[in-house]
Parts: C-alpha cells; sequence; structure tokens
C-alpha cells in the first residue's frame, strides 16, 4: 500500500508542481481541444488553444495576494 501511495504522491508532485493554476489549466486546454476536434471544429482548436495556454500562463504570474 506504501508504494501506491508513493506513487500517487510522486504524480501529483510531477503534475502539479508549484503551481495549480498550471495543471488545470493544461489539462482544461487539452480537454477542449480534444472535445472541439472531436465536434468537427478543428478550426476553432486551433485558435483556442494557444489563447487558452496564454491565458493559463498570465494567471500563474500574476502576484499572490
Amino acid at each position: 500500500m506504501k508504494y501506491l501511495v508513493a506513487f500517487g504522491r510522486f504524480w501529483y508532485d510531477f503534475i502539479v508542481g508549484d503551481s495549480m493554476a498550471l495543471a488545470i489549466g493544461g489539462a482544461g486546454a487539452l480537454a477542449l481541444a480534444a472535445a472541439l476536434v472531436h465536434s468537427q471544429a478543428s478550426a476553432l482548436a486551433e485558435i483556442a488553444l494557444p489563447a487558452i495556454v496564454v491565458g493559463t500562463l498570465v494567471i500563474s504570474l500574476r502576484p499572490a495576494k
């Protein structure tokens, strides 16, 4: 059981790291792009994916309050 817990902690630290916003934004961007491509709107995905990535980066670089 301790190996399973250590495995989960590794992946959490690897994916989330220092910024939860980047982890959520990256996963959300990939999910949205996959949904758009699946719905035959791949041209919109080409525009939306970079915009979401830049927006997530801007949010993650804001100074903490």
